[in-house]
């Protein structure tokens, strides 16, 4: 992922603000921010259809991070560099003593999923391990990074001299929680060296004890080039993971939300997976945003989603400032938030709605 600004990263998935937030007041945050920004209610849909958008512009950054970052080459979309505001660095450094171990050199991390706990300290999801990373609200490390064993990434290869089984950046973009809060679900964006292609390990870590158990299932992707850019637990069984091709505007193809059902009734040693929605198909008869009456999300990197009601998701994309350009072709992209509304409840757990 390219380092930029994300005043909304994915801190919304999986917290108690994420959870509590909830239809309209979900596009009320937005509204504060966002340059246009539309919504509609109604009565129950027969497809999927958006009953919220709004739109964060390109350019909105953290206060106070303009002097951190670093310069970027490249076509950045109609943005001059060196920039006014330079990038927001996505990156956490540290140095770990208070586990018993001291890292003798800084390690780079590239943050991509976050899930709060119950007692108020963060778990964070890494690419560059990739690690499980345990803060407190402060943003200290707690413990020493925590590996995935057999699965090493080039950027940790570099480092230790220990061979990579995964590719760049293919670490831990998914992060779940599960409802009753004891064991945290991390899945790999990418194929480990050694598994059929197009297969993403999703691992069970059990909060209790501090480490990984042995329960691991499969996420079959619908093609070996495909990513996967969030998930998230519905309940016991049920994940709600994005899949994604890597095409942007008229390249776009698959963007897609799928229900993954560790059950595996068919007994293949895979998640089942079922469609939820088609984010290049989604009903807009109300024409929000002014789009017209098809809407779609033709973005690169769609990286949040947000179980918002048990008939209502939130998804948000990443728009990779100043470097991505899903609407029109030359203009760096906006962060955009949109609801839909589903025809059928997900009956979620109900601790996942607080």
């Amino acid at each position: 992922m390219f380092p930029n600004v994300r005043p909304m990263r994915r801190i919304i998935s999986n917290t108690s603000l994420g959870r509590a937030l909830a239809g309209t007041s979900a596009l009320a945050l937005v509204l504060a921010l966002a340059g246009n920004a539309s919504f509609a209610g109604g009565p129950k849909v027969t497809t999927p259809t958006l009953t919220g958008f709004a739109a964060l512009p390109a350019a909105t950054f953290v206060p106070g991070s303009e002097p951190s970052g670093s310069l970027v080459t490249g076509n950045t979309n109609g943005y001059r560099t060196p920039f006014v505001v330079r990038q927001h660095v996505e990156r956490a450094v540290t140095v770990v003593r208070d586990a018993g171990e001291t890292l003798d050199r800084l390690v780079g991390f590239d943050v991509e999923s976050i899930v709060k706990a119950a007692d108020g300290t963060y778990w964070i999801g890494d690419e560059f391990g990739p690690y499980l990373l345990h803060f407190d609200r402060a943003g200290r490390l707690l413990a020493a990074p925590i590996p995935l064993d057999g699965v090493v990434a080039p950027e940790t290869a570099a480092r230790t001299g220990v061979v990579a089984t995964l590719g760049s950046s293919k670490g831990f973009e998914g992060l779940a929680a599960s409802p009753d809060g004891r064991y945290l679900y991390p899945l790999l964006e990418g194929t480990v060296t050694g598994d059929p292609a197009g297969h993403l390990r999703l691992n069970e870590f059990d909060l209790r004890t501090g480490a990984y158990t042995s329960k691991r299932y499969t996420y079959p992707l619908d093609a070996p080039n495909l990513a996967i850019g969030d998930a998230i637990a519905i309940d016991k069984h049920r994940f709600l993971v994005i899949e994604r091709d890597n095409g942007q505007d008229v390249g776009a193809v698959i963007k897609r939300l799928y229900v993954a059902d560790t059950r595996d009734r068919n007994r293949d040693g895979l998640l089942d997976k079922t469609l939820l929605v088609d984010l290049m198909n989604v009903a807009n008869p109300k024409r929000l945003g002014g789009f017209g009456t098809t809407f779609t999300f033709p973005f690169q990197t769609i990286e949040n989603v947000v179980i918002l009601d048990e008939r209502t998701v939130a998804v948000l994309n990443d728009n990779n400032f100043p470097f991505s350009t899903g609407r029109t072709p030359g203009v760096a992209e906006d962060n955009e938030w949109i609801t839909i509304k589903l025809p059928r409840s997900l009956d979620p757990d109900k601790r996942v709605l607080r």
